[in-house]
């Protein structure tokens, strides 16, 4: 019987002290050996999904490159359509296939744009996107794995559904500090630690200053 979702991979590198990125959205922690990695694995899902937060603040590509290997469909999570135009997802989703997914929030104008380019758009939810019904939709398109690169909210979002399967993190040694600085995972959070998600510890593995972590 077909798995009603994909398996969902989170993966991130952040300081040691719990920094994804800083207070004016500088995330470029980790190594050229840990970049090296990341790309392998993204060469190995089906499908990689991101925010719109963090298409506004780092206007990542979201190919394999570094290795050699096939670009994984994109998805951008961006409830109003708000993506820009000239962001370089947009630009070259003729090439890599793309799918953004939007709410009914999203404005008739701002789909309007969307249309004018070769991509997919995915109406799920009323005001935000539904990503349990996102999931369904991805497996019924025979995406068996998909990996998460967002920012500190996408990341709640998923852990707070039970959605993680499997969490990857890279160690960098920074300490970055900062009331603002983006962490590993934001949003409202749990009130109490036993009804936060506990993961198990499955794997160690050093890349030469840097330790990631590999959690089920």
């Amino acid at each position: 019987m077909e798995k009603s979702r994909p398996r969902v991979i989170l993966s991130a590198a952040m300081s040691l002290d719990g920094k994804i990125a800083t207070k004016t959205g500088d995330s470029e922690l980790s190594s050229k050996q840990d970049k090296v990695r990341i790309h392998i694995l993204r060469s190995k899902v089906d499908a990689i999904l991101v925010g719109s937060n963090t298409v506004k603040r780092d206007d990542p590509l979201l190919t394999v490159r570094y290795v050699k290997g096939k670009n994984p469909l994109r998805i951008v999570l961006d409830s109003k359509a708000t993506i820009n135009q000239k962001s370089q997802i947009i630009r070259t989703c003729k090439k890599i296939p793309t799918i953004v997914a939007v709410s009914k929030k999203a404005s008739r104008q701002n789909i309007s744009k969307l249309k004018k380019h070769p991509l997919e758009i995915m109406v799920i939810g009323k005001n935000r996107v539904n990503i349990k019904s996102l999931l369904k939709s991805l497996s019924k398109k025979k995406i068996k794995t998909l990996l998460v690169e967002g920012g500190g909210t996408v990341n709640w979002e998923f852990i707070k559904l039970g959605l993680v399967d499997e969490l990857i993190v890279t160690i960098t040694p920074y300490l970055v500090g900062g009331q603002n600085a983006i962490t590993l995972v934001e949003g409202e959070g749990f009130s109490h630690i036993h009804k936060s998600t506990k993961l198990k510890l499955k794997k160690i593995c050093q890349l030469g200053n840097e330790i990631v972590l590999h959690y089920s």
